[in-house]
């Protein structure tokens, strides 16, 4: 039993590094990569004039890939989502200025961009440096995925085929490829969960959820409401008022703190993405019309949605839960409206930020699919302070 252990650890191991060199050397240049690269250098160089900034990085990412969005002529068949997409690369990339003001739409994720510039301090190239921790992040997800299978199930060699199963998973693929928070988020996310659930240390868990709102900040929502479901639920978990007070405290200070820095305000943000592109987003914004907001959530929340895994997650998941659903069971209610927070959590993100891109979506789908497998596969409720698992 135990070679046949170390045996498929073996297996698991190769495949997570055929897969990491696999996605190092596909990768893809998104138009996100400019504006971190450009953080890196501002750190870095923090004398450094934005115009010799924007030269360094342009140089760069024409040396690297001379067909990335805004180096190359103009496609007109493009289809715009924000009116004035089509040309806002090219102009970025001919412009310092409007350059340097679109650097504060990505300074609002200050651990990311602190985890870019340790890379470059290693000696990495900022571009490279946007996008090795995507991939590292991948396969810390893969591992994470791995040791949370092997609570729950305690067979390796299942665990083993459904890990493998959803590295294939495209929105964990796509995260992978691209320089951005993503898949960064979705492992501190796991992180947090993995030492609360697993580990039983609270404060582990606060950190990687601090760290977590520090790489996306939307993220904050989330842990807010999964706060709450703590605090009625928090004699199970044996958690006293004072440290679910204290420890919500760090994750609204990290919140704030962002917040507090953010030069770009949620309506310019709205606008810059989804109505008319914003080429000077602090000097010069446009005037927000709350009607154009409406207008466009309504057009795209049944496009977004069903375009999503959402969807089909929540009819396997009504399926899994209607074999002894209980609204009476007290036990099981916490398990009910921890899948509620999520869906909750993601609408209401929806409403913020109207899009549900799927690589963005990566954490919280993974928390569904987790947890049904737990359900599945354990009769311990999954708020109750003990992992004693058995069918």
């Amino acid at each position: 039993m135990k070679k046949r252990k170390n045996l498929l650890l073996f297996i698991f191991s190769i495949y997570v590094c055929i897969m990491s060199y696999y996605l190092y050397t596909h990768q893809y240049y998104n138009t996100d990569m400019e504006a971190y690269m450009g953080l890196i250098y501002k750190t870095e160089y923090p004398d450094m004039k934005i115009e010799e900034i924007h030269q360094k990085v342009y140089s760069e990412l024409k040396e690297k890939n001379p067909d990335f969005a805004g180096l190359g002529p103009v496609d007109p068949m493009v289809e715009e989502v924000a009116k004035g997409e089509s040309t806002y690369y090219k102009f970025l990339s001919e412009n310092p200025k409007a350059y340097g003001e679109e650097l504060q739409l990505f300074a609002v994720k200050p651990f990311y961009n602190f985890i870019n510039w340790s890379f470059f301090k290693l000696g990495f190239e900022a571009s490279a440096a946007t996008f090795l921790i995507s991939i590292i992040s991948y396969a810390l997800i893969l591992v994470l995925i791995f040791c949370f299978l092997i609570r729950i199930l305690k067979n390796y060699t299942l665990a083993t085929i459904i890990t493998i199963l959803l590295s294939l998973f495209k929105p964990i693929l796509e995260s992978s490829r691209h320089a951005s928070p993503d898949s960064l988020s979705c492992v501190l996310l796991l992180l947090s969960f993995y030492a609360f659930l697993i580990r039983k240390n609270f404060f582990f868990a606060t950190i990687f959820a601090v760290l977590c709102i520090l790489t996306r900040p939307e993220y904050f929502i989330f842990y807010s409401f999964v706060y709450i479901l703590l605090y009625f639920y928090r004699n199970k978990r044996q958690l006293s008022k004072k440290i679910l007070f204290l420890s919500y405290g760090y994750l609204l200070a990290s919140f704030l703190l962002i917040q507090y820095f953010n030069q770009i305000s949620w309506s310019v943000l709205f606008m810059n993405q989804f109505t008319q592109v914003q080429l000077y987003p602090v000097s010069h914004p446009d005037l927000f019309q709350f009607s154009d907001y409406l207008q466009f959530v309504k057009r795209n929340i049944m496009l977004e949605f069903n375009a999503s895994y959402f969807p089909l997650l929540l009819i396997i998941l009504v399926i899994i839960l209607a074999n002894n659903f209980s609204l009476r069971d007290k036990e099981k209610q916490a398990q009910y409206l921890f899948f509620v927070i999520i869906y909750g959590s993601v609408f209401l993100r929806f409403l913020i930020f109207p899009s549900l891109v799927n690589r963005m979506m990566i954490g919280f789908y993974l928390l569904i699919i987790l947890s049904m497998i737990y359900i599945q596969n354990s009769k311990e409720d999954i708020f109750k302070n003990s992992l004693e698992h058995g069918k």
